[in-house]
């Protein structure tokens, strides 16, 4: 059994990238960027007015001013502007030669003359500058990072409609046990329905990837090795629940041996999830999940994720915030590195939900984030301050 430390830096260092694809702008949200973007203009690219107006010459605003023209948003001024004179302007509009603000249109009074007067003290300039935002060649984005709608704002500013993304791993789910039968079925006495293969599914789905379900495969050498074999051959990762223990059925470490897998670990100090299989052959890998679900969960969210993170090219994967312990935490066994399940607050306290073990996935709504308590702490005081993992 290998402390949690270990376990996650053997599979941080047994990354490979995949490969990376050029896909439509209007199809790429929750990819992986796998280049840098750079500005090919300037933002704004000229001086705009920032409300509906009149462009003028700050010195002139207490004089009465002659319209000249009028200039829409998206049209380029013709004329310059003078002494005591202006232009009716609309928000992102060009600002004219010769003005140097925007007095706004509720602070006016249109006169019949053509004319118009401001009707204020005073007045703020009113102008997005050239460039205040952006100069051409900024980089705006950079590799690594998700592609959110804000992203893509972003993309679409510089002209990136084709960004490069990774490809989405292919992982294959394999669930093991002969106690468990699909959700659409009623279990016998001696059954209980499949959590973890829909939960892997929404998980991976969810994460960028794309999964394929092999179903329940019953607890034999002959059809787990078989089911091994073809998820292999079909995908970059394979993710395999249960039959990962020591009892007498749990088969896949030595069918992963056999399907010529490398076994870099097989049992962690953490809790839940100290069965937990990890394997490679070149540039397949494998993973072996407890059969609970909480653990089958948690392992994803702390194993699993951070294996896929690092094939696709993702940082800052891990989002932790710093919360406050809402009541007093207390555990009977402290040498292996747990991970409790919490609901967060408005108020950033995170309380440790009502959780009665691995098994007890309908804990799981209720938590949006889980704390970690490293070997040799029994205990945590209310009111101390913790860092909190979120889901």
């Amino acid at each position: 059994m290998i402390p949690f430390e270990v376990a996650i830096k053997i599979v941080r260092d047994n990354v490979v990238l995949t490969g990376t694809e050029n896909i439509d702008i209007k199809k790429c949200l929750n990819r992986v960027l796998r280049q840098n973007v750079k500005s090919d203009m300037d933002m704004p690219p000229f001086d705009k007015s920032a409300m509906d107006g009149f462009a003028c010459r700050m010195e002139d605003i207490p004089n009465e001013l002659e319209i000249i023209e009028t200039v829409p948003a998206g049209y380029k001024p013709t004329k310059e502007i003078g002494k005591n004179q202006c232009a009716k302007i609309m928000t992102g509009a060009m600002i004219p030669l010769g003005a140097d603000c925007v007095i706004i249109v509720e602070d006016t009074e249109e006169l019949e003359n053509g004319k118009v007067k401001f009707t204020k003290a005073k007045t703020g300039v009113n102008i997005c500058i050239k460039a205040e935002d952006v100069i051409k060649g900024d980089q705006l984005l950079s590799a690594g990072i998700r592609i959110t709608p804000s992203v893509i704002a972003a993309l679409a500013l510089t002209g990136c409609v084709s960004p490069e993304v990774s490809s989405k791993p292919k992982v294959g789910i394999i669930s093991t046990g002969d106690e468990i039968v699909e959700p659409y079925k009623m279990p016998l006495a001696s059954q209980i329905r499949n959590t973890n293969s829909y939960q892997l599914l929404a998980q991976l789905e969810e994460f960028g990837c794309d999964p394929t379900y092999y179903g329940i495969v019953q607890d034999t050498k002959e059809a787990t090795g078989e089911a091994i074999k073809k998820a292999k051959s079909e995908n970059d990762l394979i993710i395999l629940t249960g039959g990962v223990s020591m009892g007498e059925f749990d088969l896949v470490p030595g069918l992963l041996k056999e399907n010529g897998f490398d076994i870099l670990f097989d049992k962690v100090a953490i809790q839940p999830g100290k069965p937990t299989v990890f394997g490679r052959d070149g540039s397949k890998f494998v993973f072996g999940l407890p059969g609970n679900p909480v653990s089958s969960y948690l392992i994803f969210e702390i194993f699993v994720k951070e294996f896929l993170a690092g094939v696709m090219g993702l940082k800052n994967t891990v989002k932790l915030r710093r919360c406050v312990l809402a009541n007093d935490f207390k555990r009977k066994h402290n040498v292996r590195h747990a991970w409790i399940p919490v609901s967060i607050d408005h108020n950033n306290f995170a309380t440790p939900v009502d959780y009665h073990g691995s098994a007890h996935i309908t804990a799981l709504p209720n938590a949006n984030g889980i704390m970690s308590v490293p070997v040799g702490i029994s205990e945590l005081k209310e009111g101390v301050d913790i860092d909190v993992r979120q889901l």
